[in-house]
């Protein structure tokens, strides 16, 4: 029972996370709905008024064109007849109208001087209750134009153009009205709209089903980021992100990918060092227990007592060294690892450095070999920390160099840096290990004993001297460790001349300002 307790929850988190990626996937269909295809959907609907008034106002001035073509026409032939009364504009109205061409597209009514219709294309007289706009626009007009488009009483939309004729006397004698349905226009102009909304609908659905493509190929591997981020966070950091593309989401995959792999490799050098520093504990603690009890029980003599009591305090020294090294390894983790700078002579600690080993090299059957210079020139430093990295790396040297094996300890100075290199003809470091070498819990031979943090250590304090450590190996051959540290001339000029640039670029920014 206690198991079906807890996967049930395990269950319904699971259902509630895809319910809440569901969620997710519909606010962001919604919101490229709203964005996306509402805007499309408004430059649509702007474009399709847009053209749509310019097809309607295109047609209307064609047709407004044709009759005032006819228009001009019609004051010519008058012209042309000598109109001088309005007896003899009517007889000539009469003829232009029987002999008009466009009857079937264009209406002609022919008014006398007293504004009596007296003649129609059509044979008959309209109704006299139509209203006529440009007739009254045309007769007070100076020109004698007047035109209208609206609609009639029948509802048919009309547009009407009247000229006003005067004769020689400059009398009115007549005018002449041209009517033009705009019934076969308005289909027109609704068929254009039609196939605009129509196109339209087209665009609509072409947007939509990229859109669906475009929002499908963001989802996918949105999901899956999300799937294996959570994997991830629950400590799976074997899980990765598959089939994604070359663009900015697959970037990110790749990006989650590379970082679980990461998290996944510092996952076991963690649990490594764990195991490491159990190890490295257990071994001085058993030694010491072992003998503190041995002590305890009484009955040794004088030589057993003392090698007991040197083994304790050799193992309880060891503790030291390692309780210190993991304390460093703490604050170097959380940046509060701090020096003690004071000006020193490299030559003297390094010295000291090598004589701490070099019984320890002697009883191993090791060589230990120290070429020392005359004189190096001063360098700023922590004294204990640069010990520290100068132990370091000597112990590393005689643990992984076997029996008749050489560590030479050499120290020069050039251009202002001193450099401390310090190589074995040990069992050297596979190159695929040598990158990483200096990262934290990280071990290249897991047999050996150490913690997986000295190297890490030593070069974050090398890092704070404003120097390198650098490491060359070759399997087999073996590793030549090299420090580099400024002197303090060198820290001097450095100064001097980041604050001469300092000083050049405020006089250029006050220059700047005034000009």
């Amino acid at each position: 029972m206690g198991g079906l307790k807890t996967k049930v929850p395990e269950q319904v988190g699971n259902t509630e996370n895809k319910e809440e990626q569901q969620k997710n996937t519909k606010k962001i269909s919604q919101r490229w709905l709203l964005n996306s295809l509402g805007i499309t959907v408004l430059v649509l609907i702007v474009l399709i008024v847009a053209l749509s008034l310019a097809a309607r106002s295109y047609i209307y001035n064609g047709i407004q064109t044709t009759i005032d073509s006819r228009s001009e026409e019609l004051t010519n032939v008058f012209a042309n007849n000598g109109l001088r009364t309005a007896s003899n504009f009517s007889t000539v109205a009469r003829q232009y109208v029987e002999n008009f061409p466009n009857k079937e597209s264009m209406e002609l009514m022919v008014f006398n001087n007293r504004g009596k219709i007296i003649n129609t294309s059509l044979g008959f007289a309209p109704d006299s209750s139509e209203k006529m706009p440009d007739y009254t626009a045309a007769q007070q007009n100076k020109n004698g134009y007047g035109t209208w488009t609206g609609p009639l009483s029948s509802g048919e939309r009309v547009m009407a153009v009247t000229r006003v004729l005067r004769g020689s006397s400059g009398k009115f004698v007549g005018a002449i009205r041209y009517v033009v349905s705009l019934s076969a226009a308005d289909r027109q102009i609704l068929f254009i709209v039609l196939l605009l909304a129509l196109a339209g609908l087209v665009v609509i659905a072409l947007v939509l089903l990229s859109g669906r493509y475009f929002i499908r190929s963001i989802l996918v591997p949105i999901r899956q980021i999300g799937s294996t981020a959570k994997r991830i966070a629950q400590g799976d950091f074997n899980a990765r992100i598959e089939h994604y593309q070359n663009d900015e989401v697959g970037d990110l995959c790749r990006t989650i990918n590379d970082m679980a792999k990461e998290l996944g490799t510092t996952e076991r050098m963690k649990n490594d060092f764990i195991s490491s520093v159990s190890h490295e504990l257990r071994t001085p603690l058993t030694a010491i227990k072992g003998w503190g009890e041995t002590l305890q029980a009484g009955g040794l003599d004088q030589k057993s007592f003392n090698k007991g009591m040197d083994v304790i305090i050799r193992e309880t020294e060891r503790l030291s060294r390692m309780v210190e090294e993991l304390l460093d390894f703490s604050r170097m983790q959380s940046g509060r690892m701090t020096l003690t700078m004071d000006r020193i002579d490299i030559l003297a600690e390094l010295g000291e450095a090598v004589y701490m080993f070099s019984e320890r090299a002697k009883n191993e059957g090791k060589f230990l070999l120290y070429e020392e210079p005359a004189m190096l020139s001063p360098v700023l430093g922590d004294v204990n920390r640069l010990r520290q990295v100068f132990v370091n790396i000597l112990d590393n040297a005689l643990k992984y160099t076997n029996r008749g094996g050489t560590i030479n300890v050499t120290a020069s100075e050039a251009e202002g840096f001193i450099q401390v290199i310090i190589s074995d003809n040990g069992c050297g470091i596979p190159e695929k290990h040598l990158p990483n070498v200096k990262k934290k819990f990280y071990k290249a031979n897991q047999t050996v004993r150490g913690s997986g943090i000295g190297l890490a250590l030593a070069d974050e304090i090398m890092r704070l001297h404003s120097g390198s450590l650098d490491i060359e190996s070759q399997e087999d051959v073996g590793t030549a460790v090299t420090i580099t540290v400024p002197t303090i001339q060198m820290l001097r000029d450095h100064l001097q001349k980041e604050k001469e640039k300092q000083q050049t670029e405020e006089e250029a920014d006050d220059d700047s300002k005034q000009s």
